[in-house]
């Protein structure tokens, strides 16, 4: 009877805290300042991100980049990360064939620095920041944050990240920038725009997220395995795979947004 009590008690607080918590979206800012960037109206429309956050102070903060294969998809605030305590932001980039690689690597590492540099205007801790994203948005994450010089150019270490959560990511030279070199997606290439060739035993921590290797796109699974397996062999101590048996490419979002909530909570 005494245990029951003590979980009403905290189911009663927790509710309370979500009701007490409110929560705002400014959206469409634009996460370049070099004005030249902003010369055209696509980039114009695509270079923003929406910032979703508690009025509270020092909350993790996910970036999410959306899928689409580099060739489509927008700037979105997953409804399974919402009321959850942490901002969100939802972040834009420029897409294949309209620009061609590193272009839209490095506008998500535009976005990723900008809320470095600014989170803590809303209240955000700015050293409890988690970049994820599902599929190409994945890779983004994984690019951004294995190879630090995307981010240098910003002046932020991609150390800085608390933790690195890509959803289906491309391990190996995503399937569109073989494409735009004319290379057919089945035929696998690991160079420098391959997350795989920039593992490093210093990285974040890593949270590796896919669906079951029967039912993903392609070798979804077994690419990231391998950088599973690649960044224990360079000695990193933080990697962690997961692979949710049952659930399809576009299906394993739904319970892997649960993982990258824990995730959130623990950094």
């Amino acid at each position: 009877m005494k245990q029951l009590a003590v979980l009403l008690f905290t189911f009663f607080t927790i509710s309370v805290f979500a009701q007490e918590t409110r929560y705002a979206t400014k959206s469409n800012i634009p996460y370049y300042s070099e004005s030249q960037v902003y010369k055209d109206s696509y980039a114009k429309a695509r270079c923003v991100l929406d910032v979703y956050y508690p009025f509270k102070k020092g909350f993790s903060t996910i970036i999410w980049f959306h899928g689409g294969g580099i060739t489509g998809g927008n700037k979105e605030i997953p409804e399974a990360l919402m009321n959850k305590g942490h901002a969100v932001i939802g972040v834009g980039y420029r897409l294949s064939p309209f620009v061609s690689a590193p272009v839209y690597i490095e506008d998500a590492a535009a976005a990723v620095a900008w809320v470095f540099k600014h989170i803590n205007e809303f209240g955000g801790d700015p050293s409890r920041i988690i970049v994820s994203g599902h599929s190409a948005g994945g890779y983004l994450a994984m690019m951004l944050t294995l190879n630090k010089q995307y981010l240098s150019k910003h002046s932020v270490s991609a150390d800085s990240i608390a933790a690195l959560v890509p959803f289906s990511g491309q391990a190996i030279t995503h399937f569109t920038i073989r494409k735009e070199k004319g290379i057919k997606d089945t035929q696998a290439i690991i160079d420098q725009y391959a997350p795989v060739y920039h593992v490093r035993a210093d990285a974040p921590p890593m949270v590796l997220i896919t669906g079951d290797r029967e039912l993903e796109l392609l070798g979804r699974y077994e690419e990231n395995a391998y950088l599973n397996r690649m960044m224990k062999l360079v000695g990193h101590k933080a990697t962690t795979l997961y692979e949710l048996q049952g659930f399809d490419h576009g299906g394993m979002a739904r319970p892997a947004f649960d993982i990258l909530l824990r995730v959130a909570a623990k950094y």
